[in-house]
């Protein structure tokens, strides 16, 4: 039943991401509120078909801890389902994303018509200077910057990779910064067409506010997610639940 739900699911996932993107051709000249609402409703239909088909439930816990107006969200990345759960924690998201991601037809204009921010990576350092800019523009509209800190998937309990990129933009732009741990690796893994039947944990942790320095941001933010990650870890092997 897991391999046959599965295959359902993602034939259901997909025909809905390729058929939302050709409807909405006409949203590259939309404003970017109407294209953030458009990806959101993606988001709560991929999600619904999750839960339907899959089985895999989510849980948001620590919500009444998310500060109005804008902020950073710095959350642990396991999968590709990260981009959907985080959506309901913010109202007017922004998400930094891989340069190549802007290339993909269809999608890329879409992201980028959304507000979305595209960077370069084969630009090394001299993309934080306009980064910071994009960024501090994003927080002070009261939007929700939302980044991965360790730049890509990392398997549950792997080794933490968290690079100094959500360091630097916390101190320039003086944002408050929320922790975001989850396990969505367990339920939805890398290089895997299986989906997971279980219940998918997002909790939200105490915001960090600014005044840290780098190091001492950097060294709280991963303790605080780790800690929270493996937690999360720890009960689903007590349960049985997803692929670990």
């Amino acid at each position: 039943m897991l391999v046959l739900r599965s295959v359902v699911f993602n034939v259901l996932f997909y025909a809905l991401l390729v058929g939302m993107l050709v409807i909405g051709i006409p949203l590259i000249r939309a404003p970017e509120k109407v294209v953030k609402a458009y990806a959101a409703l993606w988001g709560r239909l991929s999600l619904g078909l999750l839960r339907a088909i899959c089985g895999t439930r989510l849980d948001y816990r620590g919500v009444e801890r998310i500060p109005p107006g804008g902020l950073i969200v710095a959350a642990k990345h396991q999968s590709f389902l990260d981009i959907m759960v985080l959506l309901p924690l913010a109202p007017s998201f922004t998400y930094v994303m891989k340069h190549e991601l802007s290339l993909i037809p269809l999608f890329g204009p879409l992201m980028l018509r959304g507000g979305m921010i595209a960077i370069d990576r084969s630009r090394g350092r001299h993309i934080m200077g306009d980064l910071n800019v994009r960024v501090k523009q994003v927080v002070e509209a009261g939007q929700q910057l939302i980044i991965f800190p360790e730049g890509t998937r990392r398997p549950p309990g792997a080794e933490p990779l968290y690079k100094s990129g959500v360091s630097h933009l916390y101190t320039a732009t003086g944002a408050t910064c929320l922790p975001v741990a989850l396990n969505t690796g367990v339920f939805w893994p890398r290089q895997s067409f299986l989906r997971y039947p279980g219940t998918l944990v997002i909790d939200v942790l105490d915001p960090i506010e600014p005044g840290l320095s780098k190091s001492a941001f950097q060294t709280r933010l991963q303790d605080e997610i780790e800690a929270a990650s493996d937690r999360q870890l720890a009960v689903l092997r007590a349960s049985g639940e997803g692929r670990l």
